[in-house]
């Protein structure tokens, strides 16, 4: 199924040629991603004894930013999951020391993360204009 659903996420046709019963893996890819997302919100809701709407906004960018930070590129079709786990750590590492550091504004850990985010995707678009024009 893995394989599956990381080939079409890379060319849905190319995907469909390889003989991948597309509309069966993204119909289970759906069912998986409301199941787990169920679960995560019940488990965050667990862990603040509270259920509010707005409670977990803005996490959809935390995790967006940590595959990036991991490698996976943002025009799809490359990434690992190992890649992912180490953007994870480095994210947390990083938000970890400033506010362990007591002497920075809560705001540092946005900018620095952003900043470290806007990095990362210049490599990647710098990254793919080498790698065409190696091809060419």
């Amino acid at each position: 199924f893995g394989r599956s659903l990381f080939a079409l996420g890379g060319n849905e046709n190319s995907a469909l040629l390889m003989g991948i019963n597309v509309r069966r893996t993204k119909l289970f890819a759906y069912i998986l991603n409301g199941f787990l997302a169920s679960l995560a919100g019940f488990v965050f809701c667990l862990n603040t004894t509270s259920g509010f709407v707005e409670q977990a906004r803005g996490f959809e960018m935390e995790a967006i930013s940590s595959a990036v930070i991991g490698g996976t590129l943002l025009t799809g079709g490359v990434g690992t999951v190992v890649g992912t786990f180490f953007g994870v750590l480095i994210k947390a590492t990083i938000e970890t020391y400033i506010r362990s550091d007591g002497t920075l504004s809560s705001w540092w850990n946005r900018i620095v993360l952003s900043a470290l985010l806007c990095f990362f995707i210049i490599l990647q678009s710098v990254f793919a204009t080498l790698k065409a024009k190696r091809t060419k």
